[in-house]
Protein backbone atom coordinates (compact mmCIF):
# COMPACT_ATOMS: atom_id res chain seq x y z
CA UNK A 1 0.00 0.00 0.00
CA UNK A 2 0.73 3.56 -0.66
CA UNK A 3 -1.44 6.27 0.82
CA UNK A 4 -4.84 7.06 1.91
CA UNK A 5 -6.93 7.52 -1.30
CA UNK A 6 -9.89 9.06 -0.19
CA UNK A 7 -12.72 9.31 2.44
CA UNK A 8 -16.32 8.64 1.85
CA UNK A 9 -19.23 10.49 3.80
CA UNK A 10 -22.32 10.49 3.52
CA UNK A 11 -24.67 13.76 3.89
CA UNK A 12 -28.37 14.16 4.24
CA UNK A 13 -27.62 17.71 3.18
CA UNK A 14 -25.42 17.62 0.08
CA UNK A 15 -25.50 20.98 -0.94
CA UNK A 16 -24.35 21.89 2.38
CA UNK A 17 -21.73 19.38 2.70
CA UNK A 18 -20.36 20.60 -0.69
CA UNK A 19 -20.52 24.01 0.03
CA UNK A 20 -18.61 23.06 3.94
CA UNK A 21 -16.08 21.10 2.34
CA UNK A 22 -15.45 23.98 -0.68
CA UNK A 23 -15.29 26.47 1.79
CA UNK A 24 -12.40 24.28 3.29
CA UNK A 25 -10.74 24.35 0.08
CA UNK A 26 -11.60 21.30 -1.55
CA UNK A 27 -12.33 21.41 -5.27
CA UNK A 28 -15.14 19.13 -6.08
CA UNK A 29 -13.65 17.25 -9.55
CA UNK A 30 -16.78 15.03 -10.39
CA UNK A 31 -20.52 15.74 -9.49
CA UNK A 32 -22.59 12.45 -10.19
CA UNK A 33 -26.37 13.24 -9.95
CA UNK A 34 -28.34 9.64 -9.74
CA UNK A 35 -25.45 7.47 -9.01
CA UNK A 36 -26.53 3.77 -7.90
CA UNK A 37 -29.88 5.02 -6.43
CA UNK A 38 -28.30 7.91 -4.79
CA UNK A 39 -29.30 11.24 -5.44
CA UNK A 40 -25.56 12.45 -5.31
CA UNK A 41 -21.90 10.87 -5.59
CA UNK A 42 -19.71 13.65 -5.59
CA UNK A 43 -15.46 14.11 -5.48
CA UNK A 44 -13.93 16.30 -4.04
CA UNK A 45 -10.22 16.81 -4.12
CA UNK A 46 -7.69 18.79 -1.47
CA UNK A 47 -4.03 18.15 -2.71
CA UNK A 48 -4.11 14.65 -3.09
CA UNK A 49 -6.91 13.97 -0.99
CA UNK A 50 -10.34 13.16 -2.09
CA UNK A 51 -13.61 13.27 -0.53
CA UNK A 52 -16.39 10.90 -1.97
CA UNK A 53 -19.33 13.17 -0.81
CA UNK A 54 -22.55 11.12 -1.11
CA UNK A 55 -26.15 10.98 -0.27
CA UNK A 56 -28.09 7.81 1.12
CA UNK A 57 -29.87 5.47 -0.75
CA UNK A 58 -33.25 5.62 -1.96
CA UNK A 59 -35.44 4.28 0.95
CA UNK A 60 -32.17 4.51 3.23
CA UNK A 61 -32.00 6.98 6.51
CA UNK A 62 -28.77 8.06 7.74
CA UNK A 63 -27.93 7.65 11.62
CA UNK A 64 -26.59 11.02 12.95
CA UNK A 65 -23.06 11.01 13.74
CA UNK A 66 -21.42 9.80 17.29
CA UNK A 67 -18.38 10.54 18.87
CA UNK A 68 -19.21 7.12 20.68
CA UNK A 69 -19.25 5.47 17.47
CA UNK A 70 -16.64 2.75 16.30
CA UNK A 71 -14.65 3.45 13.29
CA UNK A 72 -13.71 6.99 12.32
CA UNK A 73 -13.60 9.69 14.75
CA UNK A 74 -12.49 12.43 12.91
CA UNK A 75 -9.83 13.21 10.14
CA UNK A 76 -7.03 16.18 10.00
CA UNK A 77 -6.35 19.11 7.99
CA UNK A 78 -2.76 20.69 8.17
CA UNK A 79 -2.97 24.40 8.04
CA UNK A 80 0.18 27.00 7.54
CA UNK A 81 -1.68 30.14 9.61
CA UNK A 82 -4.66 28.68 12.03
CA UNK A 83 -5.38 32.23 13.69
CA UNK A 84 -6.52 33.49 10.25
CA UNK A 85 -7.81 29.80 9.24
CA UNK A 86 -10.29 30.20 11.78
CA UNK A 87 -11.31 33.59 11.53
CA UNK A 88 -11.75 32.92 7.81
CA UNK A 89 -14.27 30.41 8.87
CA UNK A 90 -15.76 31.59 11.84
CA UNK A 91 -16.56 34.69 9.59
CA UNK A 92 -18.12 31.91 6.92
CA UNK A 93 -20.38 30.72 10.39
CA UNK A 94 -18.58 27.50 10.46
CA UNK A 95 -19.55 25.45 13.56
CA UNK A 96 -16.21 25.27 16.16
CA UNK A 97 -16.51 22.43 18.53
CA UNK A 98 -14.76 24.64 21.43
CA UNK A 99 -12.46 23.80 24.34
CA UNK A 100 -11.27 25.83 27.22
CA UNK A 101 -13.13 28.98 26.21
CA UNK A 102 -11.56 29.05 23.10
CA UNK A 103 -11.62 27.81 19.21
CA UNK A 104 -8.06 27.72 19.10
CA UNK A 105 -6.55 25.82 22.05
CA UNK A 106 -2.64 24.37 22.56
CA UNK A 107 -1.70 20.86 22.24
CA UNK A 108 1.98 19.53 22.35
CA UNK A 109 4.59 21.42 19.95
CA UNK A 110 1.41 23.27 18.43
CA UNK A 111 -2.43 24.53 18.23
CA UNK A 112 -5.12 22.78 17.18
CA UNK A 113 -9.54 23.98 16.15
CA UNK A 114 -12.24 21.64 15.89
CA UNK A 115 -14.77 22.42 13.45
CA UNK A 116 -17.61 20.40 13.07
CA UNK A 117 -19.46 19.76 9.37
CA UNK A 118 -22.97 19.94 8.32
CA UNK A 119 -23.36 15.89 8.33
CA UNK A 120 -21.62 15.85 11.76
CA UNK A 121 -17.94 14.91 10.80
CA UNK A 122 -15.56 16.07 13.24
CA UNK A 123 -12.32 18.03 11.00
CA UNK A 124 -9.57 18.88 12.89
CA UNK A 125 -6.92 21.75 11.89
CA UNK A 126 -3.36 21.56 12.85
CA UNK A 127 -0.74 24.02 12.34
CA UNK A 128 2.51 21.05 13.06
CA UNK A 129 3.13 17.81 11.54
CA UNK A 130 4.52 16.75 14.44
CA UNK A 131 2.99 13.44 16.30
CA UNK A 132 4.33 13.25 20.07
Amino acid sequence: MKQIHHLCIQTPDYEASKQFYEALGFELVQESPDFHTRAFNSWLKLGDFYIELQTAKVDETLSPYSKHAAGPVHFALYVDDLEAEVQRLEDLGVTFLPKHGGNIYFVVDGHLSKLKAPEGTIIELRDTFLIK
